[in-house]
């Protein structure tokens, strides 16, 4: 089922809030943090599914449809 512009706007947005994290993580030393390789995974498997997401479902934007011509 297609995501709606919401759908797809919360979506981008929590994708951006991963993208962040991992950034933030960046600047630690992973020897500081128990299990960072599995939070680490844990994070790119979510940015991967958020990306998965928004590229396999279309949004449900209703188009614009051109007036029907064939009747005259």
């Amino acid at each position: 089922m297609p995501l709606s512009k919401l759908e797809r706007e919360v979506i981008t947005d929590s994708m951006l809030k991963v993208q962040s994290i991992q950034a933030s993580l960046e600047q630690i030393d992973a020897a500081k943090i128990p299990e960072s390789e599995e939070i680490q995974d844990c994070l790119e498997n979510a940015d991967h599914s958020f990306r998965d997401a928004l590229k396999n479902n279309a949004s449900v934007e209703p188009k614009e449809q051109a007036p029907n011509d064939k009747n005259g």
